[in-house]
């Protein structure tokens, strides 16, 4: 006898072992709530499936509402997330998969044009909390914790709030404007801001505050260092302070030829800035392109804009105007190894793009915290650090570095120093299991190709920091919402109803859903069969 709903046979499957029907029947059906792959796959956590169904009906407010229960920054990850449910879509296996990320701009931009603020009752603690860092991270953490009920304070070492958000990823991808009205909808929620305020002593600052526990999300700043030999060497200087001394209106002079030797986000980052900044920009980078770890459409959109990519080249000397590198191969392993062959290539000035190192060395003196030896903090499960109280998420702990993990660090500290602020065991609930394509039932006529979000002509977005993507108009954004095949969850199709035999299936009304009478079910399994999205299981029969 099967048990496990995800195991559970299929309808021919029943039928040829005579388990179906009538006096004989072993088997009645339930429904039930599925794990999308969608949700399963976002690093915010966010219930994508729900908020998508609310958008496929025009309803848009509460649509953000819902978003906003799990990630303050709609508009922001938008922008930028790499969305990695859209490649867990199961409309993947039918045509594209939903374009989630662009739906999600459009409820976030829809938002700050309409002035939608945040829904929350609190129950208030008297509990305080200070945020160490003022990136993602920290301000998911701050977001959700007032949600809560606690007093949050934020301290941050910069000028603003937004840390890599806002030094690290250009304009064109993330507009300031956009950017700033999300954060200061979240602080006017009633967070207390501390600016230009970088903390020291974290013991000496939490007693002094009389702060009951700590997040400490200060971010990787620092650029990853190597030796290169050098004579007579033009300019070098690392990729984050580029950046961040452009965003800031100070951009350095570096002649006309500019290499950036990486093969990451970032470097990408730094050679579409220096291009808009009017040099010539090509990227060393020292394996091929099916092993580079920026994303594939990164590297198409700077190749699109005049971008030269010299994959396997690694630079060996710089002197003045060329940089000499030697011509590499991947090997089996996927590993680049020299060929013993070189070239020069020329430039002016060369930026660092070797990835970042976080700069945790105020903490350790705290008692209990312990670190990796690249100076990442380690935590438990629970995002707390081995000293009581405080805990820490971001960039700063070994994990992925995206501002959507980072989000989803705040958040999952949040709950856990909710738990722990209030002396209660926190208690996740309990996931169910992922819908994968091979379990659909799709009887309808699927095909609808996703819209396509406009950009802005290549050779008019290099001459300034325009948005370089643009968003949905209202019509497609719904219509994208529509495409979404609500895996493991019943969006009343009437497929079970219209299919059952014996008038088992009852309606409850919009809304509702539905439910059996098993007075009246033979257990033929056709209702199950018959659900597009499985929410219906076979299971035993307990009578």
């Amino acid at each position: 006898m099967l048990t496990q709903y995800n195991d559970i046979a299929r309808p021919s499957d029943l039928q040829a072992h005579g388990e179906g029907t009538g006096a004989l029947r072993s088997k009645i059906p339930v429904y039930v709530d599925m794990l999308p792959p969608c949700n399963h796959a976002c690093p915010a956590g966010e219930n994508i499936q729900a908020w998508l169904s609310l958008a496929q009906e025009g309803r848009y407010e509460e649509a953000w509402q819902k978003l906003v229960e799990e990630n303050p920054l709609p508009a922001v990850h938008g922008r930028v997330c790499y969305h990695p449910c859209e490649d867990h879509c199961n409309r993947t296996h039918i045509d594209t998969p939903v374009s989630i990320h662009a739906i999600e701009r459009f409820l976030g931009d829809k938002a700050l044009e309409e002035d939608w603020q945040i829904q929350f009752n609190p129950i208030l603690s008297g509990k305080k909390v200070l945020i160490i860092g003022g990136g993602p991270s920290g301000i998911s953490a701050a977001y959700h914790l007032h949600r809560a009920g606690h007093e949050v304070e934020i301290r941050e070492a910069g000028p603003m709030l937004g840390g890599m958000m806002h030094f690290g990823i250009p304009a064109y991808r993330l507009p300031r404007n956009v950017l700033d009205a999300e954060i200061q909808r979240v602080v006017n929620m009633g967070i207390t801001v501390r600016l230009n305020h970088k903390v020291a002593d974290v013991a000496q600052e939490k007693t002094a505050g009389d702060f009951d526990a700590v997040f400490i999300a200060i971010g990787a700043h620092l650029s990853k260092k190597i030796d290169i030999p050098a004579r007579d060497a033009g300019q070098i200087l690392d990729a984050l302070t580029f950046l961040k001394d452009t965003e800031a209106g100070q951009a350095p002079k570096l002649g006309r030829k500019v290499a950036v030797y990486g093969g990451g986000n970032t470097a990408m980052d730094a050679a579409r800035v220096a291009k808009r900044l009017g040099y010539e920009p090509l990227i060393i980078y020292r394996r091929d392109r099916e092993h580079m770890p920026a994303h594939a459409f990164e590297a198409d959109e700077a190749l699109a804009e005049g971008v030269k990519i010299n994959w396997l080249r690694t630079i060996k000397e710089i002197n003045e105007n060329t940089i000499t590198v030697e011509l590499m191969r991947v090997n089996e392993e996927g590993k680049p190894e020299g060929t013993g062959e070189f070239e020069t290539l020329e430039a002016d000035a060369l930026i660092l793009a070797l990835g970042q190192e976080t700069d945790t060395g105020f903490l350790k003196n705290i008692p209990g915290m312990s670190f990796d030896a690249d100076g990442t903090v380690n935590v438990g499960a629970d995002m707390m650090t081995g000293a009581e109280g405080i805990f820490a998420g971001g960039d700063m702990v070994p994990s992925e570095r995206t501002v959507t993990v980072a989000v989803g660090h705040g958040k999952k500290a949040a709950r856990f120093m909710d738990a722990y602020l209030r002396k209660q065991a926190f208690q996740k609930t309990e996931k169910h299991s992922v819908v994968g394509f091979e379990r659909l039932h799709i009887w309808y006529k699927t095909f609808a190709p996703k819209q396509n979000q406009v950009q802005a002509e290549e050779l008019l977005r290099v001459q300034d920091f325009r948005e370089v993507l643009g968003g949905l108009t209202e019509k497609e954004a719904r219509y994208e919402a529509q495409r979404c095949l609500s895996c493991g969850n019943c969006f009343e199709c009437d497929g079970c109803f219209g299919a059952c035999p014996e008038g088992a299936v009852i309606k409850l009304g919009k809304g509702n859903r539905y439910q059996f009478d098993y007075n009246l079910c033979t257990g033929c399994a056709v209702c199950y069969e018959q659900c597009p999205c499985h929410a219906i299981e076979m299971i035993p029969d307990s009578q």
